[in-house]
């Protein structure tokens, strides 16, 4: 019997960077979106308790899947074990990855 994949998936959103884990990973019928099922958190019996974990869990709670950009996904990989999901703070100066530029509304001053 084959075991269950696990994707690490990287994405930026809201000016931070995403790192979660998901058992399903697949192009959406939405167009221009990735579809992630399967959201994996650590076990709740763990007597230390990482509260960038506990959060994403709140923030995704009751989510079966979630839709994010094609344009905000940085990597997607297929791991052999379950890490910690993270937010990490965008290191604008000292990273090569850029997010894609958001659509303005013209009402912004130069």
């Amino acid at each position: 019997m084959k075991d269950k994949q696990i994707y690490k998936v990287i994405f930026h959103n809201q000016g931070k960077v995403y790192e979660i884990y998901a058992q399903e990973v697949a192009q959406s019928g939405m167009l221009g979106f990735v579809e992630i099922g399967g959201l994996l958190f650590g076990e709740k019996s763990s007597v230390v308790v990482d509260p960038t974990e506990e959060r994403l869990k709140a923030e995704f709670e009751g989510v079966k899947r979630a839709y994010i950009p094609m344009h905000s996904v940085v990597r997607i990989d297929e791991v052999e074990k379950q890490g910690i999901n993270k937010i990490l703070p965008r290191a604008d100066g000292d990273s090569n990855v850029a997010q894609f530029p958001l659509l303005t509304t013209g009402k912004e001053k130069n």
